[in-house]
This record gives structure tokens, C-alpha cells and sequence, in this order.
């Protein structure tokens, strides 16, 4: 494969992974695909992904004793983070994918009821590091690319996710580049943006995928840190896999018709990654330690994240969000990813006797970025929380998926998958929230006895604000607001970094 179609491919994979409503043009041809690139900018100028709370901020700030309005618990003893696509240094901001944004990430440390710093650093890749006019240092690794996807916590280092191709980024604890990380030199070939950590068993798992690969992997990483087994699940098509569940005993893989496409890669499609309504849409389930796959067919959706799954008898139930097909990464007339509707919150429930999967509807109302208690991950969860930003339905949906203005609200949500019911926390017009994170109480005993963290646009003063719930109090004021110096854009996940 010549070096300039790599690039462009490892560029697709890059946004095929980089959030939560991405996926693919239709038809397989580079003129469809170079016209779905450049979108909103061929129509007068309009650049959704550079514009209000979605445009990248311009310089890294660092910011001590911030001001709080409330009070902060002070069990809340650490680091709340997250990251998203910040573009540093566009040519040409007329082909630029708000996706394919260099890795940034926002952080603000909490100890003893104070917020004692915020900082936002790039992730140094080495085109980040050039760009800055900074040195790299060490060799380059293959694939290289500043992690916009995810930030997690892992056995005391904090870790920047992508998927398709580049390795993790390890972060210090300020938020600075350590360099890439291999899991003790076990990881071989691509990983994944949404792991998924299994508290009970030690293990952290992973699906990956590569756009040249005819197959995609389970990997296990296991207690000492190293990817202890690698199973390799056949698959057409080359597709993409941004998430994947976890349950007590199966891994289930959601293969969606959103597939890699030689052709318009070799031709210099920013996006090579297509909605193919030839590749069949199915979810697969296989047994933890691996084996056999089995495959069940589904209606064609694009299945965007996970919330939680578990084993009930006979049934694997998964919990996600998803949004309508077919589902366009570079979109259709719109410079963005586009869909004929908003995400919503579903349920599959896997028949494994019955070989046929039963989905339902929990809510229709907007709603991404699922999160749930995470010691519960592959267990049975009780409570779910999701956000909507109406600034950013606007900037992803096609003409015909974008609702009435009226509807579309910026608020958080928790849900009570028991009893199907839920509480909704709105939030000012223009407000818009970023992905909530449940941080349990020190001492909790119940699922949802913690806080939920999010970071709030506050449109009056230009800035954001990390706000801080009583997730039992759900729709009630916060417990506390932290000031933060400047602006943090919408963008994708990131996680809670507990000091003990």
C-alpha cells in the first residue's frame, strides 16, 4: 500500500473511531465521499465543527484554586477528565473533519473540598509535537496519532484511547505526554477506544479492528498489565467496531454495515469508510475465554455505545444507544457525520436457546454518551446516565433527521432501567453538557450513591464549568460548580481518576 493511501486510510480509521455518531457514505465512490467531506463548506462557508461549542480552543491553559459555587464533597479525591478532537494548526479548515482533531485533554484535580487546578493539554503525538515546534522523543511508533477518543484510568496510569490503528497515549498525571504505551510490549497491532474493565476479574478487554485485516480481536489484558490472549473473530468487509459489550461470560460484537472501502481510500477520500448495504448487520456472542462465535441477525442500525450488558438465564441483555440507518461519517450536505434522526437509548435482548434477538425502545428522546456505575460493568446495572446537547444534534444532523428547534434541549439523564422510569437534569439554552460520569461516595453501598461529573458550556460568560451532582438528587441544584478559566468543546469520553 503506497505511504500516502496509508495515511489516508489510517486517517479514516481515525474518525471511524473517534465518537459516537460516526459511520458511513453510502455507495462506495470517492465522488460521493469528496462531496460528503467538504459538505457546509461548499455552501457558503458554514463550518458546524469549527463554530460554537464545538470549535477548538487555540491555547493550554493552567489555572490554579479555581472558584466553586457550592460545596464539593471532599471524598471526591482526584481527577476528572476527558478529552475530544482539538484541530491545532489547520491548512485548510475547508477539508478538516472536527473527528480527525488532534487529541486534547481537559482535566480538573479535586482534594479535600477544592478544585485545585485545571489544565488542557495536547496529547503529543509526534505531528502534534512538530506542530508545537517541540522535540519527540524516542522512535516513532507506527500509526501514530494524537488519541482523541477516550482517557481512562489503568493499574496507576492514565491512558489516552484511539482505535484503528494507533497505540494509547500514556498522560502523566498534569496532563503531559510520557509516550506511546504497549502494555509491557504485548500490544500487537491496533487497539480499541472504549475497553471495557471487568473490576471483579482484573482483566481489561478490548475489541479491535484494522481497515486491512479480514478479521478483528478480543483481547484480554490480564492482572500483571499484559495481553495475556488474543482471539481472532472472522468478519467480511473490513468493518468498523467502535464498541463492543462485556457480560460475566460472553463478549458480544456488534458488527454493523459500516465497512472499509479500498477504493475511495486510494483515491483520497478523507473518510474511506462506507455505509454498505451489502454487509449483513449482526451482533455476535462468544464465550469470554474464547471459541466458537455465534452470529444472530439484526435490524440495519448503527449501534454507537454501550451502556452496560449482563447475563439473565438463557438472554444476554445489552443496553446501548444507536442511531437510525443508514448513518453517514462525512455527511450529506452537512460537513459532518449525518443520520435521519437523533440517537436513542435501546435494548437487545440476546435469545441464546431461541437464536433471535428481541430489541426495544427504552427512550426516544436524544440521548448519547451511555455511562453507568462502573464497578458494574459486565454485571446487572440498575441505573444508566446519558446527555444531550442540542448544539450538537444541529451540527451532526442531515436537513431531514434535525427535529424542531423546540425539541432540541441540553439536559442530562438518569435512568432507572428497573422500574423504566427516569429523571432528567435540564440545563440553561446553550448550556451544552459533555459526557456524565458516575463517581461512587466513599463507603456507597447503593448503585447510584455517588456524583455524577459532567463539563457545562456557560454561554453567559464564555467558559465552561465542572458541575457536580448528587446522583440521588439527580434533577435537584448541584452540589457544586468549579469555574474553570476558559472554554472546554463538546467532545467525546473521559473518566474519573480516583487518587485511593
Amino acid at each position: 500500500m503506497a505511504s500516502h493511501t496509508r495515511r489516508r486510510v489510517l486517517q479514516g480509521a481515525a474518525l471511524a473511531a473517534a465518537g459516537s455518531v460516526v459511520g458511513g457514505y453510502g455507495g462506495g465512490h470517492y465522488a460521493a465521499a469528496a462531496q460528503a467531506t467538504t459538505g457546509r463548506a461548499a455552501e457558503g462557508g458554514h463550518l458546524p465543527f469549527l463554530e460554537g461549542a464545538l470549535a477548538p480552543v487555540t491555547e493550554e491553559l493552567t489555572a490554579f484554586d479555581l472558584e466553586v459555587t457550592g460545596r464539593l464533597p471532599r471524598d471526591l479525591d482526584g481527577r476528572y477528565l476527558r478529552t475530544g478532537p482539538n484541530a491545532l494548526g489547520l491548512e485548510d479548515p475547508r477539508a478538516h473533519h472536527w473527528m480527525l482533531g488532534d487529541g486534547m485533554v481537559h482535566g480538573v484535580r479535586l482534594r479535600g473540598g477544592r478544585a485545585e487546578w485545571y489544565r488542557n493539554r495536547w496529547v503529543r503525538s509526534s505531528g502534534v509535537a512538530k506542530k508545537l515546534g517541540e522535540p519527540y522523543p524516542g522512535p516513532v511508533p507506527p500509526d501514530d496519532f494524537a488519541c482523541n477518543t477516550h482517557v481512562i484510568p489503568y493499574k496507576g496510569r492514565i491512558l489516552a484511547l484511539q482505535e484503528g490503528g494507533p497505540l494509547p497515549y500514556e498522560l502523566d498525571g498534569e496532563l503531559g505526554t510520557a509516550g506511546p504505551y504497549d502494555f509491557r510490549r504485548t500490544l500487537k497491532g491496533s487497539f480499541t477506544a472504549h475497553t471495557k474493565y471487568d473490576a471483579a476479574a482484573d482483566e481489561l478487554h478490548a475489541v479491535t479492528y484494522y481497515p486491512t485485516w479480514d478479521h478483528v480481536r478480543h483481547l484480554v489484558i490480564d492482572s500483571t498489565g499484559r495481553v495475556a490472549r488474543t482471539t481472532r473473530i472472522p468478519v467480511a468487509d473490513a468493518p468498523m467496531m467502535h464498541d463492543f459489550a462485556l457480560t460475566r461470560n460472553y463478549v458480544v460484537i456488534m458488527d454493523v454495515p459500516i465497512t472499509f472501502d479500498a477504493a475511495a481510500a486510494e483515491a483520497g477520500a478523507l473518510v474511506p469508510y462506507v455505509w454498505n448495504e451489502r454487509h449483513p448487520p449482526r451482533v455476535g456472542v462468544m464465550p469470554r475465554a474464547g471459541g466458537t462465535t455465534r452470529w444472530f441477525e439484526v435490524d440495519p442500525v448503527y449501534f454507537s455505545h454501550t451502556l452496560n450488558a449482563y447475563d439473565q438465564g438463557d438472554e444476554v441483555v445489552v443496553d446501548f444507544t444507536s442511531m437510525p440507518a443508514p448513518f453517514h461519517a462525512a455527511g450529506r450536505g452537512s460537513g459532518g457525520p449525518g443520520a435521519t434522526g437523533t440517537p436513542t437509548l435501546d435494548r437487545w435482548r440476546i435469545d441464546l436457546r431461541g437464536g433471535r434477538v428481541h430489541g426495544t425502545r427504552v427512550d426516544d428522546l436524544p440521548q448519547e454518551f451511555p455511562r453507568v456505575n462502573e464497578s458494574l460493568v459486565s454485571r446487572r446495572h440498575r441505573f444508566g446516565y446519558t446527555v444531550s446537547a442540542a448544539e450538537m444534534w444541529r451540527a451532526y444532523l442531515t436537513v431531514d433527521g434535525v427535529p424542531p428547534a423546540g425539541k432540541l434541549t441540553d439536559h442530562l439523564v438518569k435512568h432507572d432501567m428497573l422500574r423504566g422510569t427516569k429523571q432528567t437534569h435540564r440545563l440553561p439554552k446553550g448550556a451544552a453538557a459533555s459526557e456524565p460520569v458516575f463517581v461512587p461516595r466513599r463507603g456507597a453501598r447503593d448503585e447510584d450513591d455517588g456524583y455524577v461529573l459532567t463539563y457545562v458550556n456557560d454561554p453567559d460568560r464564555g467558559a465552561t464549568d465542572l458541575v457536580v451532582l448528587a446522583a440521588q438528587d439527580f434533577a435537584g441544584r448541584p452540589l457544586a460548580r468549579v469555574r474553570l478559566p476558559g472554554r472546554v468543546p463538546l467532545g467525546f469520553h473521559g473518566s474519573w481518576v480516583a487518587d485511593r
